[in-house]
């Protein structure tokens, strides 16, 4: 009755549990369709981009589809004890588990080079920023952090001059983002017909921000960094538990259980 018992007892837990992770799926899904379908009204409450929500709204929508994956896998598989999808659901947490791992084992080693990159791609914008005259997510992307945290450019506001709209230009311009936003952005609405797109005039404005972006994203990147390592680990050791109990479940299951259970009645 005992070993009955707490089968009945895994069994429910895991239905229970991956009912609430289908439904948590399902909702992780449906925000990132409604972010992607309705950005407009999210990049005026938020002051964010219309890229940097693009990338939201793909990230809740895979990570959503992957928890009704495994929500439904582990609701089935418990519920009407199938083996075959318990050990579809053993499987897919044990991969799970060793990409977390892995992934957050590169994240904490690599996170000097993981700078580096930044800083390489970060150069790489400010050079083509504007280049065809039109705004690209990169481009847009990059103001909102000069915006954020009040800074230009990467090392200093002179990293400007590898652009060649600035470095060619008559007087002394730089994005509007690397000035105070309410001054940058009454320019830009001032200015649109005689500055190229995007760029103001510094004998208007006044000075840029001195100070590159640089400090301020590093910080942001390392504290960020050790969050997305501790959620990984929190999530594994989480995965590591259901994965026992379904791998319990799984074993157990089968013609002894059925005996056990039609000499228990």
């Amino acid at each position: 009755m005992s070993h009955r018992g707490c089968l009945r007892v895994t069994k429910y837990f895991l239905f229970i549990f991956n009912l609430l992770f289908f439904i948590l799926g399902s909702l992780l899904f449906s925000f990132g369709l409604w972010i992607l379908f309705d950005r407009n009204s999210f990049a005026t409450v938020l002051g964010s981009t219309y890229y940097g929500l693009k990338v939201w709204s793909y990230i809740f929508s895979g990570v959503g589809i992957l928890t009704m994956l495994m929500g439904f896998l582990g609701c089935l598989g418990s519920l009407k004890e199938v083996k075959c999808m318990l050990g579809f659901y053993f499987a897919f947490l044990l991969l799970l588990f060793i990409v977390q791992i892995t992934i957050g084992i590169l994240i904490y080693t690599q996170r000097n080079s993981l700078g580096e990159k930044v800083g390489e791609y970060v150069k790489d914008v400010i050079e083509n920023y504007r280049k065809k005259g039109t705004i690209s997510d990169h481009d847009e992307s990059w103001d909102f952090v000069q915006e954020q945290f009040q800074c230009c450019g990467w090392t200093s506001y002179q990293d400007w001059m590898n652009n060649r709209v600035v470095s060619n230009y008559s007087s002394t311009i730089y994005p509007c983002s690397c000035y105070n936003s309410s001054q940058s952005g009454q320019l830009m609405s001032n200015y649109t017909e005689t500055l190229p797109p995007g760029f103001c005039e510094d004998q208007v404005v006044g000075p840029v921000h001195q100070e590159g972006c640089r400090n301020n994203v590093e910080v942001w990147l390392t504290s960020n960094i050790i969050s997305i390592v501790g959620i990984c680990l929190g999530i594994a050791l989480m995965e590591l538990c259901l994965m026992m109990l379904s791998m319990f479940l799984c074993r157990t299951v089968g013609p002894d259980y059925d005996k056990l259970t039609r000499y228990s009645r």
